[in-house]
């Protein structure tokens, strides 16, 4: 459950009305929506349930990092987990095309779970889609890089369908371009940041949820990080399901069972 400290951060944010960066606006009957930046693109939406909350799961979106797919890919998840008594908090990030990219995706995704997180005692879950799934994974070892070592932790992620493999996903040029135009002009420093599959062992349990049939993101991108993570000794478990690459993220699907499944075990 969470503890009462982050009850009470919901009671304070109520009570904020603007716009401006660390500020909160209340939609009446619906989530709060935090600004961790001046960015146009840089916020939260916070959904809390009636009631106990379970933990809070920070629901990153997918789209191979590019400005014309938004938060509005989380929205539906963020919405069921809230019914399911989760804390959820849909995340908004910049871009590729908005000023997004390595570094300043990964500095908007430590902001957000640093404007949601730090009063949360107990499970810290990051769940994300395709690019999001890489976002979701980097969370979870952010904190061992100087850049980033601030801030909450995350106690368990979730990938769905995630791109966990960037040297891979350059070399079969996966989203025409996407990790290269993400990436940049990317040296060796700038895959031991950014890249999961060089991160392991994490410290922390990682699902990866992901067809077979899918093909956007390869299955491989899962089992090689799955067969990495193990050999190194940490807690990964590759979670097979059907409904191609978008499965995940509908809500009545079979793929999506399973991935409240694995959250109904945290």
């Amino acid at each position: 459950m969470l503890a009462a400290g982050a009850v009470g951060v919901s009671s304070a944010l109520a009570g904020c009305a603007d716009e401006r960066s660390g500020r909160v606006v209340d939609v009446p009957s619906g989530p709060q929506r935090i600004t961790y930046g001046d960015d146009p693109s840089q916020w939260v939406e916070l959904h809390v349930p009636d009631g106990a909350s379970r933990g809070l799961v920070v629901v990153i979106h997918g789209g191979f990092w590019k400005a014309q797919y938004g938060a509005e890919y989380g929205a539906p998840l963020a919405e069921d987990l809230v019914a399911r008594g989760w804390t959820a908090a849909n995340v908004e990030y910049r871009r590729v095309g908005n000023g997004g990219g390595f570094p300043a995706t990964l500095d908007d995704v430590h902001a957000a779970i640093g404007a949601v997180a730090a009063d949360v005692d107990g499970p810290v879950v990051t769940l994300g889609h395709s690019a999001g799934g890489h976002l979701a994974v980097w969370a979870g070892g952010r904190t061992r890089l100087e850049r980033w070592s601030g801030g909450p932790r995350v106690t368990h992620v979730v990938s769905q369908a995630g791109v966990l493999d960037l040297r891979a996903a350059v070399a079969d040029d996966l989203g025409d371009g996407a990790a290269s135009a993400f990436l940049g002009d990317a040296d060796e420093a700038a895959y031991a940041q950014a890249d999961p599959l060089g991160q392991v062992p994490l410290d922390v349990p990682v699902w990866a949820v992901h067809a077979r049939d899918d093909d956007t993101v390869p299955f491989s991108q899962a089992e090689t990080y799955v067969d990495a993570a193990t050999a190194a000794g940490a807690e990964a478990t590759l979670v097979e399901v059907t409904g191609g690459h978008f499965g995940v993220i509908e809500t009545g699907s079979d793929a999506w069972a399973a991935c409240v499944e694995v959250l109904d075990s945290v």
